[in-house]
């Protein structure tokens, strides 16, 4: 298992610099130019060549990504062009609004997606399944923004069961928090909840019929066994990948949701750095989501492991 760990913690580290040098290379090509966009329109040559100076961007391209590695392993992330502000605190102020949201929105999904899948898969041929089925591909036709319009309009305003917009930390307030961040969550984890259904499903149809399942059934096993014993947990492989891709998924695509239901979160910090050109917000928001989908894959591989051991065997062996 140690063996396991550091040769995933190895190619993490690898891909976490190649990540460094894409993200500043690729920040670097946006059209536009940071330090007209902090000195402003009428700004004087002189005036934006002083900012250009501050913030290093006379320097050539290979001096720039040294000096933004070297603050990277001391922590430091820069300051906002735009608004003077530590890109850390600006990070630590919004992305614990998006972390909670996409949490939400993943435990909904999976809780829905495996209890339906499961159901669909053992009521196969039945109008459960076709009910099901029905709901899942609605759930992925339907997009999302459209969704959360509908929601804040029937069940926010006209019946006044969840806020329309707003945001309490869970740590402030768990019972207030939970019901601003129902609906957003809801609304985000459906077309999640859709997809984990239907891998469920097909996954637990080809474990159902596999050699295992049957010698556990002629050894008099019971129904209920079979299914969440054998069949459900060799399926959560699939599940797993599936919600560990979605997840860091979540984390950087919940612009939108965010948008809709006015929560300050992650993707608002990342459209209004866009927008105003500020590289180094661009650069911590990037790298703070790569080190996400890094973390998060690291920890879909020792699942994987516990799950199934020939895959830990495997990895260390190769």
């Amino acid at each position: 298992m140690a063996r396991f760990l550091l040769t995933r913690l190895w190619q993490s580290a690898v891909t976490l610099v190649l990540a460094s040098m894409v993200v500043f290379a690729g920040v670097r090509a946006l059209p536009g130019d940071p330090a007209l966009a902090a000195a402003g329109e009428e700004a004087t040559p002189e005036a934006v060549a002083a900012i250009r100076a501050q913030l290093g961007l006379d320097q050539p391209i290979w001096v720039q990504y040294w000096r933004f590695a070297h603050d990277l392993l001391s922590g430091d992330l820069g300051t906002s062009v735009r608004t003077g502000t530590p890109v850390t605190e600006l990070i630590g102020a919004t992305l614990p609004v998006t972390a909670w949201l996409a949490l939400y929105a993943m435990a909904f999904a999976v809780v829905i997606g495996l209890v339906a899948g499961t159901l669909a898969a053992v009521r196969r041929g039945t109008p459960l399944e076709f009910g099901l089925n029905t709901l899942s591909i609605l759930g992925l036709s339907v997009p999302s923004f459209w969704l959360g319009l509908l929601a804040i309009l029937y069940l926010a305003v006209g019946l006044g069961w969840f806020p329309a917009s707003g945001y309490v930390s869970p740590v402030e307030d768990p019972l207030r928090a939970l019901h601003h961040l129902t609906l957003p969550a809801v609304i985000l984890g459906t077309g999640i909840a859709a997809v984990v259904m239907r891998q469920t499903r097909a996954s637990m149809l080809a474990n159902l019929g596999a050699d295992y399942v049957r010698t556990a059934r002629a050894k008099g096993a019971s129904r209920a066994r079979v299914v969440v014993r054998f069949a459900l947990r060799n399926s959560l492989v699939v599940v797993v990948t599936l919600v560990g891709l979605q997840l860091g998924g979540l984390i950087s695509g919940a612009v939108v949701t965010e948008r809709i239901f006015g929560l300050p979160g992650f993707g608002k910090l990342t459209l209004d750095s866009v927008f105003s050109r500020d590289y180094p917000v661009i650069e911590g928001v990037v790298l703070v989501v790569t080190l996400a989908y890094i973390v998060i894959n690291l920890a879909v591989d020792v699942l994987y492991s516990v799950l199934d051991p020939r895959i830990r065997v495997a990895g260390a062996t190769s």
